[in-house]
């Protein structure tokens, strides 16, 4: 990034746009829709039932990026996700999905005018059947092939597959033996999630009643916290630990071990993403205020035959970018796949790769 910046800054053009939010931000998540690009949703990051998410755009006639205060919304509790739908068409109703206390669709309406623009929540996805009291959603991921299904990961061990066009679950799964802390789709009916008991397990919709664990933590009481799935060879699935400066990349043909860790940040590692548009590419960001890009093209070619105890131990990034603070989200855009989003402090930043 840093050679790139010279040359932008010869060119006229910024290649990191920041936004500061008047709190702590955490969640953040790219517009897909082709109307609106350089779109990002925003969920703040406060200890208390009263938060907020906001819509905020990059005017690249300007430079700068900016918050429509009439497209801000009051949030209950830290929303731990946020998602757009991912309508690449521009067909489908503008909808914003949430993950907290409940799944929650929000419809989005920003035609200019007289009372025009705003956000109203769409709906309220509850499977709880009695009591008071739902289990926190931890995260949740939109099918990218089939845009009816979210598929949410809970606190009380379960996964929740919902149609959200009909409001209604599809299949629950109790998916892991403690709390499952992130979940990924891999296909129209394929997705992964990992949990506070140290594994990453697949489950395919056709047969409900099992799973396959493609990794198991080797130290116990390991919790592992996020997963991304290549979207463009579907053989890979990266993962992090909690409190661990390394990246797992795994192979679903091959459980068990990683075909790479990759061992360059200095300390916990938050966040991970694959390149919308590349196999090869990877993104991770954490708290040693970095986020860098990693070019795994090594592995296609390297592991035909099974994988290498280690690999990617002496890989470095190919590209590297500082902060300043530690670094606690990562989205990498689809629409515009040259920029990626990051949250730390109170900022979102947009950053040109």
């Amino acid at each position: 990034m840093q050679q790139q910046q010279q040359q932008q800054q010869a060119d006229g053009r910024a290649e990191i746009y920041t936004y500061d939010s008047a709190s702590l931000v955490y969640s953040c998540g790219w517009s897909v829709r082709p109307d609106r690009p350089f779109r990002l949703a925003v969920g703040s990051f406060i200890e208390d039932y009263n938060n907020r998410v906001e819509i905020i755009q990059l005017d690249e006639q300007r430079g700068a990026v900016h918050s429509n205060p009439a497209l801000a919304f009051q949030h209950p509790y830290p929303p731990t996700k946020v998602a757009f739908i991912p309508d690449k068409d521009g067909t489908r109703p503008d909808l914003l999905a949430t993950s907290g206390d409940f799944l929650r669709l929000w419809r989005i309406s920003e035609e200019p005018g007289a009372g025009q623009q705003g956000v109203r929540l769409e709906k309220l996805l509850n499977n709880n059947k009695g009591g008071e009291f739902a289990a926190p959603l931890t995260s949740f991921d939109w099918n990218e092939l089939d845009p009816r299904r979210i598929g949410t990961s809970s606190i009380d061990t379960t996964c929740t597959i919902w149609d959200v066009e009909r409001g209604m679950v599809d299949t629950q799964l109790i998916a892991h033996d403690k709390e499952v802390y992130d979940i990924a789709w891999g296909g129209v009916g394929i997705f992964a999630s990992v949990s506070a008991d140290g594994s990453v397990r697949v489950f395919d919709l056709r047969d409900k009643e099992h799973s396959t664990i493609i990794y198991e933590s080797p130290q116990p009481e390991t919790p592992l916290l996020r997963l991304s799935w290549n979207k463009q060879d579907p053989r890979y699935i990266a993962a992090l630990a909690m409190d661990s400066a390394r990246v797992m990349v795994l192979d679903i043909r091959y459980p068990t071990m990683p075909v790479a860790e990759l061992q360059r940040h200095q300390a916990s590692v938050n966040a991970l993403c694959w390149a919308p548009h590349s196999a090869a590419h990877l993104c991770s960001a954490g708290d040693d205020c970095q986020a860098l890009i990693w070019d795994l093209g090594m592995l296609s070619g390297a592991n035909e035959g099974g994988p290498a105890a280690g690999g990617g131990a002496s890989l470095d990034p190919i590209l590297a970018y500082n902060a300043g603070a530690q670094i606690n989200q990562l989205q990498w855009s689809s629409a515009q796949p040259d920029w990626l989003a990051i949250c730390f402090g109170n900022k979102a930043q947009i950053l040109r790769v």
